[in-house]
């Protein structure tokens, strides 16, 4: 299949881009990145230092995914989110010195299978998403977000949970159902899972 790398994107020599995957106008992919097979980076996006892609992950125009993320297979990243690194930002150390690579330890945004990350969305690292779990656009998640959570707002706070199709599911008796698919699931301790019909 190939890789398309446009003209006007800065990709780093030792960056590895998996098979099929587009890298789109003004993106950069620092070094040391690896994106699986598929991935999608649109059009100004930054991908950081050794940051790790799973296969056919979209990252939208001008998001922004420092290191050290991990994002497994299928997540969606939607326009101008930000994973952060720096829990306690400065420009300074306290003794008014400019702060080097080596005054602080850079920590992750680390998102399961399938997760989406709405338009401006904002993750505090570090958190954790789970697998098949949606933020919505413009939510600050500042704790981690269990799998198949639906959740919202500044900060971030739980108001559903979601399939594998990224809907809301509908309570149906003690169970959920997704209105786009049918499948059903239960509420399994701080997630849900799939049932038989």
């Amino acid at each position: 299949m190939g890789t398309r790398i446009v003209e006007s994107a800065d990709v780093a020599p030792d960056a590895r881009i998996g098979d099929g995957s587009s890298v789109w106008h003004l993106a950069q992919v620092r070094e040391g990145a690896v994106l699986g097979e598929g991935c999608v980076v649109g059009r100004g996006a930054y991908i950081g230092t050794g940051v790790r892609m799973g296969k056919n992950c979209k990252v939208q125009n001008y998001a922004l995914v420092y290191e050290p993320a991990r994002l497994a297979d299928g997540v969606f990243i939607g326009p101008a989110v930000v994973l952060t690194n720096d829990t306690y930002p400065r420009a300074v150390n306290p003794d008014g010195s400019l702060k080097s690579a080596h005054d602080w330890e850079p920590v992750g945004v680390t998102i399961g299978t399938g997760a989406a990350i709405g338009a401006r969305a904002v993750c505090v690292a570090p958190v954790t998403i789970g697998a098949w779990a949606t933020v919505a656009a413009g939510a600050v998640v500042t704790k981690d977000v269990p799998a198949h959570a639906l959740v919202a707002g500044v900060p971030a706070r739980q108001i559903g949970w979601v399939g594998h199709a990224g809907q809301r599911l509908v309570p149906e008796g003690e169970r959920l159902r997704c209105p786009a698919s049918g499948r059903l699931y239960e509420i399994d301790n701080d997630t849900i899972r799939e049932v038989e019909a």
